[in-house]
């Protein structure tokens, strides 16, 4: 059985098990988003050899080549079919996430999945669908943000292609991409999201520096790049678990009340805070000061933990290199699989520190 006919007889029997109308419908749409995908790419080297594909296209696929050939040597691992083909996607986004949280708190709405497990958001191939669905959402009085993804992964149970919103990356951020997704296909986490992307995140920004073998100067630059906009974070984080103590307070019993608290906030205490803390530090991109914020879109830094810096704790304790690192994470939650803990491995995982 080929890849394409594979995917569309697992996803049929997940549907088939699922007893929820509406999961049906909408892993049934996601079978085929998935499947057009698949569909819809060529192999590289044809790709490569159209005079009809811009050159600075042919460049990112050649760069892909070489950071997934570098990924596999790197953790000695057999190369799998994954980014041999390419597809030209018909928009700059391959798929757009809706997140809704309730309108008298900031919380995201979660969803389950057989096997895939829990997870903060819906995704969509078809703006149009996410944005129907969003409607839907908002006519049941939840409150939506629609946010479009550029790359994502299928965590190894299909070989993903090449996509051409790829391309939007400059080289750096586009080896960080490759490795960041790849590292999904070797190591995943059942029901805990954020540690999934901090672990891909962690591993591929180092993987990044050592493959275009930055200078002690250039990772520092990186590194304070990084931690910039972990401060905004953490201090977006902030301000939302004090919105959601004034929503307690407040109590707001209709959505337009609940929407003038949320005004207010916004305008008396965080841009304030931001446009003053962004000043200070001389930080241009300063985006929470820059976007327009709900609900929802607010919900979608509920995940933010800041485990990329215990990580980086982790990693001075347990390790001297991240090939050594890793089998220290992948031993731990082996482990923790065979344990009756109630409390997440995240939670196991980060205990020392804590305790520190």
């Amino acid at each position: 059985m080929n890849q394409k006919n594979s995917l569309f007889f697992l996803l049929t029997l997940i549907t088939i098990q699922l007893s929820s109308c509406a999961k049906v419908s909408y892993l049934w749409d996601q079978s085929r988003g998935q499947m057009s995908l698949l569909w819809d790419g060529r192999e590289n080297e044809d790709v490569l050899e159209d005079p009809h594909v811009p050159e600075k296209f042919k460049h990112k696929i050649r760069l892909v080549q070489k950071y997934k050939a570098y990924f596999y040597e790197y953790w000695k691992r057999e190369a799998s079919d994954i980014y041999s083909e390419t597809t030209i996607l018909d928009s700059d986004a391959v798929t757009y996430l809706v997140i809704a949280s309730p309108y008298d708190h900031i919380r995201p709405l979660k969803h389950s999945f057989p096997f895939m497990g829990e997870f903060p958001y819906l995704g969509f191939f078809s703006r149009e669908k996410a944005q129907k669905y969003a409607q839907s959402l908002e006519n049941e009085n939840w409150v939506t943000y629609v946010r479009p993804v550029y790359a994502y992964s299928t965590l190894g149970y299909f070989e993903d292609n090449i996509l051409s919103s790829f391309f939007e990356y400059d080289d750096f951020a586009l080896a960080e991409l490759v490795f960041h997704e790849l590292f999904h296909t070797i190591f995943f986490i059942k029901n805990e999201v954020d540690l999934n992307e901090s672990l891909a995140t962690f591993f591929s920004r180092k993987m990044t520096y050592e493959y275009l073998g930055l200078n002690s100067d250039e990772i520092d630059k990186k590194i304070k790049e990084s931690q910039s906009n972990d401060h905004l974070m953490r201090k977006m984080v902030e301000h939302i678990e004090s919105l959601n103590k004034i929503y307690q307070e407040h109590k707001p019993e209709t959505r337009q009340r609940a929407d003038e608290v949320l005004k207010s906030y916004l305008s008396d205490y965080f841009l304030k805070d931001f446009e003053t803390y962004c000043k200070k530090h001389k930080i241009e991109d300063c985006f929470p000061i820059s976007r327009t914020w709900n609900n929802a879109s607010l919900a979608a830094l509920m995940t933010y933990q800041n485990k990329e810096k215990k990580l980086e704790v982790l990693y001075a304790e347990k390790s001297t290199n991240l090939l050594e690192f890793f089998n220290f994470i992948q031993k731990s939650y082996e482990q923790y699989l065979d344990s009756d803990q109630k409390s997440s491995f995240s939670d196991g995982l980060f205990h020392e520190i804590l305790k520190k």
